[in-house]
């Protein structure tokens, strides 16, 4: 057999036998079982970024490895990530309610299909507003699989020596018990969401509650959306669907993370919210105190930690 010889990927779909038989499991990618011209036996380590296909997700285009040197190609997206254009630092007009909604939804198509759609499952592990990247049509895309880890078994949950991820969008649960599974990227989306929402860094030590979810439990204490919601928005949104937004993200920052909304169920909500968003052309209404009451005497128990 030709050393070093290089494989198209429906080559290695057919060696493989479309990843029949799992060998074991390598650093960041599954060892397969395969054949070469029908006799050889070999086994056949394929790299997590080669089977990720998604339209939320940012695509390999390609890679060059000589020698030392390795390097990974990917599509060019033209409008970079979501933290600079929420921040403003791109210029441009603040992206509004409807627009915030669609990049969500499809940072979430592209979860759900890292979660459902990959065989086997794979889980990112830092989900975070800069690495959702927009192209020249704003269409949202994941990126930076650098940490993703894929599951040998459906639903079979990891034990991993070293938490991963980065500070404020960590998954609690996983931080305390290194158990990581699909509802810790749940978590990070939470974080993302109440980003969205509120436009606060995820982190700031002069809040009252310097973390983002503890800020904004205590605000809904108060009961009250426009204290969280971005001021840059000026009311130009309908408070029904920023009330299921902000709904949305605390249920997918409860504690327990068996609690928590599956990535299917959170792009649903989000597509409701942008129904909401959509039918109320153009004018702000008026929000329903009483309703804003009761939805954040619910949160209030799930923010805190209860005794176990």
């Amino acid at each position: 057999m030709t050393k070093n010889k290089r494989f198209t990927y429906s080559e290695v779909v057919t060696m493989t036998n479309n990843f029949e038989r799992v060998l074991g499991k390598g650093g960041f990618g599954m060892v397969y079982h395969g054949t070469v011209s029908g006799t050889e036996q070999v086994a056949v380590k394929v790299e997590l970024l080669l089977r990720v296909h998604h339209k939320n997700l940012v695509g390999l285009v390609g890679y060059c490895d000589e020698g030392e040197n390795l390097a990974l190609i990917y599509e060019y997206m033209a409008n970079g990530d979501l933290r600079e254009h929420m921040s403003g630092k791109r210029g441009g007009s603040i992206l509004n309610w409807e627009t915030r909604l669609k990049i969500v939804v499809e940072s979430a198509q592209g979860l759900e299909y890292l979660h459902n759609g990959c065989k086997p499952p794979m889980v990112h592990r830092d989900v975070k507003t800069t690495n959702i990247l927009l192209n020249e049509h704003f269409q949202a895309k994941l990126a930076d699989f650098g940490l993703s880890r894929s599951f040998p078994i459906e639903g079979e949950t990891h034990v991993s020596t070293v938490v991963a991820g980065t500070p404020g969008y960590l998954d609690p649960e996983y931080y305390r018990t290194n158990w990581l599974n699909e509802k810790s990227d749940v978590y990070s989306f939470g974080i993302v969401l109440l980003e969205i929402i509120t436009n606060q860094p995820v982190i700031n030590q002069s809040r009252e509650k310097p973390h983002i979810a503890e800020w904004v439990g205590l605000m809904l204490t108060k009961g009250d959306i426009k204290n969280i919601m971005d001021p840059n928005l000026y009311g130009d949104y309908d408070s029904g669907s920023v009330w299921r937004a902000v709904e949305l993200a605390m249920s997918c920052l409860n504690p327990s993370s068996a609690r928590r909304p599956t990535m299917s169920q959170v792009v649903i909500e989000i597509n409701e919210c942008l129904a909401y968003e959509n039918s109320r052309g153009g004018t702000s209404h008026n929000m329903n105190s009483q309703s804003s009451i009761e939805v954040s005497m619910n949160f209030d128990i799930g923010i805190t930690p209860g005794p176990r």
